[in-house]
């Protein structure tokens, strides 16, 4: 036999059994039939809320809204990534409340829980002062911004509802995630 390829061997030969002793005894003895893949983590959980967070206390007529968001979401059939998202939307430009014409207090046609404008599409007056259709087409627009449910609460949030303040809904996400928790099996 030729000296090169011998040592060649003895070489590949002791790598593979260093192989099998660095791997450890189980590795180094398990049977690639039974063998299982092994674990991969992967994300599932929402991501961690960005910046400072707020938070305001809630009265009936708020915790109902956000009740409505939920109904919303889940008739949608998406999942509760989109009502955090939905919910703190609605924490920044309302504070979950249900706002008709604020007169001179008012952001040009504004109304809803979204703050949505009857003369930029989103419906007639009575349409978006209603909580599930308000909803719907905040949805509607969600699920049109590719990759919402992998990016940040605020960018998702900011890509729908173009706003002045894009970094805002942010300070949000903790509140509205609890309050999905909370109410998501209910």
């Amino acid at each position: 036999m030729n000296t090169i390829f011998r040592k060649s061997m003895l070489s590949v030969a002791g790598l593979a059994f260093a192989g099998g002793i660095f791997a450890g005894p189980i590795a180094a003895h398990a049977n690639p039939v039974d063998a299982k893949p092994a674990a991969v983590a992967v994300q599932t959980a929402a991501p961690k809320p960005q910046g400072e967070q707020s938070h305001i206390d809630l009265n009936g007529e708020q915790v109902a809204n956000a009740k409505a968001i939920i109904a919303a979401t889940k008739k949608a059939g998406l999942p509760e990534r989109a009502a955090v998202i939905s919910i703190a939307t609605s924490l920044q430009e309302s504070k979950l409340e249900n706002l008709g014409h604020l007169g001179d207090a008012n952001d040009h046609d504004s109304l809803g829980l979204f703050q949505q404008r009857p003369s930029s599409g989103w419906g007639t007056p009575e349409q978006i002062t209603n909580p599930e259709y308000s909803t719907t087409a905040f949805l509607k627009g969600l699920k049109q911004v590719d990759g919402w449910q992998d990016m940040p609460l605020t960018d998702a949030a900011q890509t729908v509802q173009v706003s002045a303040y894009p970094d805002a809904y942010a300070q949000w996400e903790q509140q509205a995630t609890d309050l999905v928790a909370h109410n998501w099996n209910s």
